[in-house]
């Protein structure tokens, strides 16, 4: 999404700089590493600030993506505040339950930062009532769709590169393709795998296979849970590749437990892949439930699988859902659309 977000400013003619590869990510909830963090941070702001003192001309505006607790990026107010510049975040995540837990430094961090925010950038949008209480009546709020980028090509399905996969991996070219693609590590990922394996375990009929794109550092323990079924791991693939996996499947596959909204599901539709997921954190921004694809109750593994088995029994309505996801990306999601609106937003804060 940052890459996506750099690629829609500089399409609409802003000139972006990665200011500073400090990374402050603490995972733990160690208030002592925080506090080294917050030091470390607070040194680096000042180094970026009498650097753009030095500079004839210094940034317009500062702009943040994903501020949230656990990943808090001190720069932003400190150098905006001290080049008297505009501060922009995009997808600002505040969880009042952090308050007084083991992330409470980093709360408040992000607290205060959104409340220092000039203008705010949602793409989830059920960030928005945490959000939106904290911001000051002067400060603007964006809501955008989450958006990506596609080919300005009409995407078509290639039989010849489907037939090619196939014979390389010895696939069926008559059964349906189910994909997914997704990290593989502990936590929320981890789950997501381990009800997707239930679900399919639980489907007691053939004529599919399921296509796994990804790696990790549990890559062994997630492909022990598909033993036995039609499943071929693809491992870490580049974004063509991914392209081309989601050109020749059918259908897109994730449970979404703890998903924000998903990019991987919204690139799957703009190549005409209906997607079945679950229905949690902002995954309803980019499916169209009953349109574009499916959403079950999350973390039920018999909604989950009934909804595949239904999509598998009925051709007309998965060859419908394809053509609606794709036109619906174009439509709703698309790059052009995004850079337009943070344009207007942008230009109109950097003027004012």
């Amino acid at each position: 999404m940052a890459n996506t977000l750099i690629k829609a400013l500089e399409s609409a003619g802003h000139c972006v700089k990665l200011a500073s590869e400090f990374r402050s990510r603490e995972p733990l909830g160690d208030p002592t590493r925080q506090k080294v963090l917050r030091f470390e941070g607070h040194k680096a702001a000042e180094d970026l600030i009498n650097k753009y003192a030095l500079q004839e001309h210094f940034p317009d505006l500062w702009f943040t993506y994903h501020v949230y607790y656990n990943s808090f990026f001190f720069f932003g107010p400190l150098v905006a505040k001290e080049l008297n510049i505009p501060y922009v975040i995009a997808e600002a995540s505040h969880a009042p339950k952090r308050a007084g837990g083991p992330w409470n430094m980093n709360h408040q961090c992000v607290e205060n930062s959104i409340k220092e925010a000039d203008l705010v950038v949602g793409l989830n949008s059920l960030d928005a009532g945490c959000v939106k209480p904290l911001l000051h009546e002067n400060t603007k709020y964006l809501q955008l769709k989450p958006f990506i980028d596609l080919p300005s090509e009409k995407l078509t399905r290639k039989g010849d590169k489907r037939s090619t996969f196939a014979r390389d991996m010895n696939l069926n070219t008559d059964h349906i393709w189910f994909l997914t693609v997704a990290m593989m590590r502990k936590g929320a990922k981890h789950k997501s795998y381990e009800m997707l394996a239930k679900s399919l375990h639980s489907i007691k009929k053939s004529g599919w296979q399921l296509l796994v794109a990804g790696d990790g550092p549990v890559r062994s323990v997630v492909e022990a849970l598909f033993d036995g079924l039609p499943t071929t791991f693809v491992g870490q693939q580049d974004q063509p590749t991914i392209s081309n996996l989601m050109t020749i499947s059918d259908v897109f596959l994730w449970p979404a437990i703890e998903e924000a909204y998903g990019m991987a599901m919204l690139e799957a539709q703009g190549h005409g892949l209906p997607v079945i997921a679950g229905n949690t954190g902002g995954v309803g921004d980019i499916i169209r439930d009953g349109v574009t694809g499916t959403l079950t109750k999350v973390g039920d593994v018999a909604a989950f699988s009934n909804a595949i088995r239904q999509l598998m029994d009925d051709p007309e309505t998965l060859a419908e859902m394809s053509l609606q996801a794709q036109s619906t990306v174009k439509q709703d999601h698309s790059i052009s659309g995004a850079a337009q609106q943070l344009d207007t937003a942008l230009t109109g804060l950097i003027s004012g």
